[in-house]
């Protein structure tokens, strides 16, 4: 059960923890309308995840009897998925470091909790990296792939906290805690983190 909460947490804070578009709006939001609105917004995004990462279970746990006599070649295969999203955010994260052009961020019109909520969530949503991230580590996993069903809602939850703690560390520090992260050393400090993070949870499945 605690290995089942320790990869749910770790791949929580992986796919969460770069800050990019989303994030950064969400520090914009947070700015101009409020910490109660910047928290629903928040858990729009984490809540994508959680469902990328249930998703990611439930598809991994019926298809184990299927892929069992594939098992080592899609273990490979994950663990290529994982090192590939790692080189793929530390290359942008450096990229967009260098780049010296930086396009201003429209301010957000003045919009209510639910509607925060429902349009951070459906932004998250549309990121196929992420269902494609979760389904590498579970099926990449001989230990996710085989764990039971209690170990897979932990992971699930451990997973949605991880995301929900990062976003809302975000949105409660505002602009003063956002133009640290989504500054330029700050994006390249984070993606970095997030790519090496990655990184080692590929190499993990070898």
């Amino acid at each position: 059960m605690s290995a089942a909460l320790v990869a749910g947490l770790l791949a929580g804070y992986g796919i969460a923890i770069p800050v990019g578009a989303v994030g950064t709006y969400l520090v914009v939001l947070t700015a101009r309308a409020g910490l109660k609105i910047g928290a629903y917004a928040a858990l729009g995004i984490a809540t994508a995840d959680g469902l990328y990462a249930l998703i990611a279970v439930l598809g991994g746990s019926n298809l184990v009897s299927v892929i069992q006599p594939i098992a080592e070649p899609l273990r490979w295969v994950s663990v290529a998925v994982l090192l590939v999203l790692a080189v793929h955010i530390g290359i942008t994260g450096v990229r967009n470091f260098r780049d010296s052009a930086k396009a201003e961020l429209t301010e957000p019109a003045a919009i209510g909790p639910l509607k925060a909520y429902v349009r951070l969530l459906g932004i998250t949503l549309l990121n196929p990296t992420t269902v494609v991230y979760f389904t590498a580590l579970v099926l990449g996993s001989e230990d996710m792939a085989a764990a039971s069903t209690s170990e897979h809602v932990v992971f699930v939850i451990a997973a949605f906290a991880a995301s929900a703690s990062w976003q809302l560390l975000l949105a409660s520090g505002g602009a003063v805690l956002g133009k640290a992260l989504t500054g330029r050393r700050g994006r390249l400090a984070t993606a970095l983190t997030s790519s090496a993070l990655i990184a080692v949870l590929g190499i993990r499945l070898i």
